[in-house]
């Protein structure tokens, strides 16, 4: 049989799991997906001209906005529906599909970078180092309650004393960690619009910060996107702790032999954790001319209910604020949604200029060389603001 829809989404439970199920349900979209690398940096106006259903990131929209190959959402839902889901998304997860006055995509699944913990391995950390780490964030593991590190200074602490916290440095994550580490130091900053970049002052300290954890980041790992990371951290021993990583639900589950306990990311000095927002939107494209049964799809993939209950249940990670303070679905989750929600609520949306995935890209191999051959903190801050400046094509003002 025929479907009606074609829709691309990437090759993860997380990103399929619960849309092929959905579609099931009223034969109606054909989900197709690549890898996470290309749902990361694929260009958007490809993908528009053979798809009608397009899960994104929010910093694709400058690129397809200028490429004319996303339909403006307000073309196709009643303003009281939109304005319904923007009460309900947690976080800035609508607000950063929302650009140029328009709304281009609904926020499916909401994400940003977290913690990830081997529970039972920080629990074997000696006491001498333990006592040094914040005693106010307990967490269960088969050896007992475990305190995991608030702050930049103890996650640097804890790296110093096992060598077993690793960064999530892979493809764009290198740029994408950098900017977490970035929003903690200044959380006022709002590149959101991509007219301006961090100052010097800033981005040195978090390069300063970076170079010294990828120093002593386990090379097991290097690698590894966030999927492979989380993965690796499930079945090996050899990292107890990723201070940035994109959470994954998935890896919370009690039915892996050692799942992941998900916390905060740190924060520069008590108080605000800093993180890039993630997750997913769905959007469609120009080639697409929805009919009332794929709007009404879109709007039951969006609800409360769907979102608290059907979602979570075929391996999908909610964007509904109700969903993310639920108990059962956090019940489910060892409380992965409650201990991330503070992070998720706070996260900084990243640059959404046309040039800004180039950007994200070289900028990340800029610092994965920089890490190699011993470049300077400074070196590397301004070597970014160069590459901001020439992937961009408007004025930019220090934040």
């Amino acid at each position: 049989m025929t479907l009606a829809w074609r829709g691309l989404t990437w090759d993860h439970p997380r990103g399929y799991g619960a849309l092929r199920a959905a579609a099931g349900l009223q034969a109606l979209i054909d989900w197709n997906t690549h890898s996470l690398e290309g749902f990361e940096s694929a260009p958007i106006q490809d993908i528009c001209s053979r798809y009608d259903l397009v899960v994104l990131d929010h910093p694709h929209l400058g690129e397809a906005i200028a490429q004319s190959c996303l339909r403006p959402l307000d073309e196709v839902f009643d303003a009281k529906d939109l304005a319904r889901i923007a009460a309900a998304s947690i976080g800035r997860t609508y607000d950063s599909y929302h650009m140029d006055g328009r709304q281009w995509a609904l926020p499916l699944d909401a994400a940003t970078q977290v913690m990830a913990v081997r529970a039972d391995l920080l629990a074997k950390v000696d006491s001498g180092h333990a006592g040094q780490l914040n005693q106010d964030t307990p967490t269960q593991a088969a050896h007992g309650p475990v305190n995991v590190p608030k702050t930049w200074d103890e996650v640097r602490a804890l790296s110093a004393s096992t060598g077993k916290v690793a960064l999530s440095l892979a493809g764009p994550h290198a740029l994408l960690s950098l900017l977490s580490i970035a929003a903690a130091i200044d959380p006022t900053a709002d590149l959101r619009n991509g007219d301006r970049w961090h100052t010097k002052a800033t981005i040195t300290q978090a390069c300063e910060l970076l170079l010294e954890l990828a120093a002593r980041s386990p090379a097991s790992v290097r690698a590894l996107n966030p999927i492979g990371l989380l993965a690796h951290m499930t079945t090996h021993d050899d990292v107890i702790l990723c201070p940035l990583v994109y959470g994954y639900v998935n890896y919370a589950s009690a039915s892996l032999a050692q799942p992941l306990a998900f916390h905060d990311a740190p924060s520069a000095k008590p108080g605000i954790p800093g993180s890039i927002l993630g997750g997913t939107g769905i959007a469609i494209s120009r080639r697409c001319e929805p009919d009332a049964a794929l709007r009404e799809h879109l709007l039951w993939l969006m609800s409360e209910a769907t979102q608290t209950g059907f979602i979570p249940l075929h391996d999908g990670q909610p964007s509904n604020v109700a969903s993310w303070a639920d108990p059962q679905v956090n019940a489910l989750s060892d409380d992965f949604y409650r201990q991330t929600t503070r992070t998720l609520a706070a996260a900084s949306v990243r640059p959404r200029h046309d040039g800004y995935i180039a950007f994200q890209d070289r900028g990340s191999a800029l610092l994965r060389e920089g890490i190699a051959a011993g470049t300077s903190a400074s070196q590397l801050a301004d070597a970014l603001a160069q590459l901001f400046a020439d992937t961009h094509s408007s004025s930019r003002t220090p934040a």
